[in-house]
C-alpha cells in the first residue's frame, strides 16, 4: 500500500512538474531499435564517438521523457555514427538504414500524433540512397536525417550532388547531425579513412568535435554551391549552429579575398540563412546561470537570427531524461530573457508545426 502511494506520489509530482514546461515539439530526437545497439555493438561501435556506452531506449522509456519534458511530438532520427557504420559495407548499410527507417515508420504510423521520422540514407552509397529516399518517402518521412560527413563525404561534396537534385525535387527538409570527423583518402575499393581528431581519445568526440564538424558541413554546403543549387531544401542545424556562427563572416568575406573559389554574396547568404535555415536548440544552449546568458544569445544577438528560425530539441536518449528536464527548465528561464511570450510559443511549437506541415518561406 505505501508504495503505491508512492508510485503514485511521484507520478504525481512529475506531471506537476511537466505542466510548468511549455508544450512543445521536440525535432532532434533519437531512437535506437534493438537491433541498431546490436548491429553498433558488434560491428565496433560499443562506445560511440568515444561515449560511456550505447544509450538505452525503448518507446516506453521515449514516452515518459516526453510525458516530463512537456513534449507532445517527436521527431525521430539515427544519431551518430548513422546507418552506415562499416566503411565499404555497403549491404550491411542498406538493410540496417532500410530496418531503421521502417522501424520509425512503423511508430509514426501507430501514433501518429506523437511520431514522425527523419529517415536515414545509406550514404556514402549514392544509388541505394536514392531507392531510400523513394521507400522513405512513400513510408511517410517527414524529411531526412543526414550526417555531416559518412566515412569523409561531406555533405557538399560533389559526390552527393544527385542526392541533394533529388532532395531538391522533393523539397525536402534536411536535419544535419553531427558525427566524428574523418578524412577520405582514395577511391573505390582502395578508400581508407582517417579519424580527424587530434585529441585521440583524450575527450568525447561530441563535447566539442561535434560541434567543428557541424561548422564544417554547413560552410562546405555554402561554399560547394549547393545551398545555391537546392532552394527548396529546407535546412536544421542543430545545437544552435555548433561552432559556425563565429565562422559566418570570415569564410563568406574570405571567398572574395582568395582567388580561385566559389565567390559568397553576403546578403544572398543571409537570406538563405532567413529562408532555408533552422536551428535547434539541443544541448548547452543556456549556462547554469538565470538571464539567458549563453550559446543561444551569442546567435540570435550577434547574428541576428529570428525566433522564427529556432526549434526545440531534447537529444534523447543521449541527453537523459533527468538532463533533459534540467534543459528544459534552463530553456524556460533563458527563452523569458531573451524572447516574448508569443516568440517563445513559436520556438517551442509554431515554428516546427509550419515546417512539418510544409509551409516554406517564400
Amino acid at each position: 500500500m505505501l508504495l503505491t502511494l508512492f508510485y503514485t506520489l511521484l507520478l504525481t509530482c512529475s506531471t506537476a512538474a511537466a505542466m510548468t514546461l511549455p508544450k512543445r515539439i521536440d525535432v532532434h530526437s533519437h531512437f535506437l531499435p534493438p537491433f541498431y545497439r546490436s548491429a553498433l555493438a558488434g560491428n565496433g561501435h560499443s562506445h560511440p564517438d568515444g561515449m560511456p556506452a550505447i544509450p538505452s531506449w525503448s518507446i516506453d522509456a521515449h514516452l515518459s521523457m516526453m510525458k516530463t519534458a512537456n513534449v507532445s511530438k517527436s521527431i525521430l532520427s539515427i544519431s551518430s555514427p548513422g546507418t552506415h557504420i562499416v566503411v565499404g559495407n555497403s549491404t550491411l548499410g542498406r538493410h540496417l538504414t532500410r530496418e531503421c527507417n521502417a522501424y520509425a515508420a512503423n511508430m509514426k504510423k501507430d501514433d501518429p500524433e506523437r511520431f514522425g521520422f527523419w529517415a536515414s540514407l545509406p550514404l556514402p552509397d549514392v544509388e541505394l540512397a536514392l531507392q531510400e529516399i523513394d521507400v522513405a518517402s512513400s513510408e511517410g518521412a517527414d524529411g531526412f536525417g543526414l550526417m555531416t560527413n559518412y566515412h569523409g563525404t561531406y555533405v557538399g561534396s560533389p559526390a552527393l550532388d544527385t542526392i541533394f537534385d533529388r532532395l531538391n525535387e522533393l523539397g525536402a527538409t534536411v536535419f544535419i547531425h553531427p558525427t566524428k570527423p574523418c578524412i577520405k583518402q582514395g577511391d573505390g575499393v582502395n578508400a581508407q579513412t582517417i579519424d580527424a581528431t587530434p585529441f585521440g581519445e583524450q575527450y568525447p568526440v561530441p563535447i566539442f568535435e561535434f560541434f567543428f564538424d557541424t561548422a564544417r558541413a554547413v560552410v562546405n554546403l555554402f561554399g560547394s554551391g549547393t545551398v545555391d543549387r537546392c532552394p527548396n531544401v529546407t535546412f536544421i542545424i542543430p545545437h544552435s549552429g555548433g561552432a559556425l556562427p563565429p565562422l559566418l563572416t570570415r569564410f563568406i568575406q574570405f571567398s572574395s579575398v582568395v582567388p580561385g573559389g566559389r565567390v559568397l554574396d553576403a546578403n544572398k547568404v543571409r537570406e538563405q540563412l532567413d529562408k532555408q535555415f533552422y536551428f535547434d536548440l539541443a544541448g548547452f544552449v543556456f549556462d547554469g546561470e538565470s538571464g539567458g546568458h549563453g550559446q543561444l544569445r551569442a546567435l540570435v544577438e550577434g547574428f541576428e537570427i529570428s525566433h522564427e528560425r529556432l526549434l526545440y530539441g531534447s537529444d534523447f536518449p543521449f541527453t537523459q531524461t533527468e538532463f533533459v528536464e534540467m534543459f528544459a527548465e534552463r530553456m524556460k528561464d533563458g527563452l523569458e530573457h531573451l524572447f516574448s511570450e508569443g516568440q517563445r510559443d513559436a520556438i517551442y511549437e509554431g515554428n516546427a508545426k509550419r515546417l512539418l506541415a510544409g509551409e516554406r518561406d517564400k
